[in-house]
């Protein structure tokens, strides 16, 4: 790939995503992956508890003198609240109460974003299905940057900022690049999320409602979580859009690491995504993969080759059925 800095454009393929053959070769060498597209019984329970901590840390972080708010937040609130957003990635495939009770996931998705401080489950449900459907799609995959983005952020310093910035683009670039009306579920969402920090303000005062809103600006922007965004589908080697890390964070992220395997089928919650590489190494461990999520956006904000343009793009048909 050439120099990040000085393209103009996008990586370009006029090819499917790989995902889709792949999902059919291995449901038809090996069967016994559709066992492991059932919910996951721990899921709802590793939330209550991920959502009890952070209450807990409220309570503490009204005593805390401002600088030490921050550090908690970033230490210990942007983990926690980084993790929640992954149960809701993993929440949006239905993967706590299996499809057949849509609505119990969708509230428990809202459940989980209460210590996130700002609304954002129910729309990340909607547009992740796309991203799903149309990886890398022009104008309808929102987790590929805009050109406005790539153009901006070429230089180190620069995209050192993006990367703390990441929050903000996540949360407008689709209103940019694939703008959707407004659903009920995520008035719904809004409504409760505004209650519940209502609520947290009129108990405790400002500090827990600065330090939930701090854990997730600090523990999705600058933080070595974060490296999962560029980790997952930015082009460090010509010809692989979708990479895996199978290291210790996977631990607190629900193996979001595993990301071809997810993306190969994303019914399968996270804690069985393991077992679909056990059962077929060979789809597996000759692709390229991560080792460390924070070498990943070392290498993101020093290497040339590497940018908001390091990213493959496809142009795809709409389609008319649903995910």
């Amino acid at each position: 790939m050439g120099n990040s800095a000085g393209r103009a454009d996008f990586e370009w393929v006029y090819t499917d995503q790989p995902h889709t053959q792949r999902r059919k070769e291995m449901l038809a060498k090996y069967p016994a992956i559709k066992a492991l597209m059932r919910p996951d019984p721990w899921l709802k329970w590793t939330v209550l508890a991920l959502v009890l901590a952070q209450l807990l840390a409220c309570r503490l972080a009204r005593e805390l003198p401002w600088r030490w708010l921050l550090f908690w937040a970033y230490a210990f609130g942007g983990c926690v609240n980084h993790s929640l957003t992954l149960a809701i990635h993993d929440i949006s495939h239905n993967a706590a109460f299996g499809s057949g009770r849509a609505a119990h996931n969708r509230w428990l998705a809202v459940f989980a974003n209460l210590p996130v401080g700002l609304p954002f489950a129910a729309s990340f449900k909607k547009y992740h299905v796309d991203h799903h459907r149309y990886l890398g799609g022009d104008g309808l995959d929102v987790d590929v940057p805009t050109r406005l983005e790539g153009r901006l952020f070429c230089t180190p310093a620069r995209k050192l900022l993006w990367l703390a910035l990441q929050p903000l683009f996540y949360s407008l670039r689709p209103l940019c690049v694939h703008p959707k009306a407004l659903t009920r579920m995520e008035v719904l969402n809004a409504l409760v999320q505004l209650a519940a920090d209502a609520a947290l303000f009129a108990l405790w005062g400002l500090k827990p409602v600065a330090y939930l809103l701090a854990s997730s600006l600090l523990g999705l922007g600058l933080h070595p979580i974060s490296g999962h965004f560029v980790a997952e589908h930015y082009m460090f080697l010509k010809g692989h859009e979708t990479y895996s890390y199978y290291g210790p964070l996977n631990w607190i992220t629900f193996n979001v690491g595993y990301h071809v395997e997810h993306h190969d089928f994303p019914s399968i919650p996270g804690c069985n995504l393991p077992q679909v590489r056990k059962i077929a190494p060979e789809y597996y461990d000759h692709l390229p993969q991560h080792h460390s999520w924070v070498k990943v956006l070392w290498d993101f904000v020093f290497e040339d080759s590497l940018g908001p343009y390091a990213r493959v793009k496809r142009v795809c048909k709409l389609a008319e059925d649903g995910l």
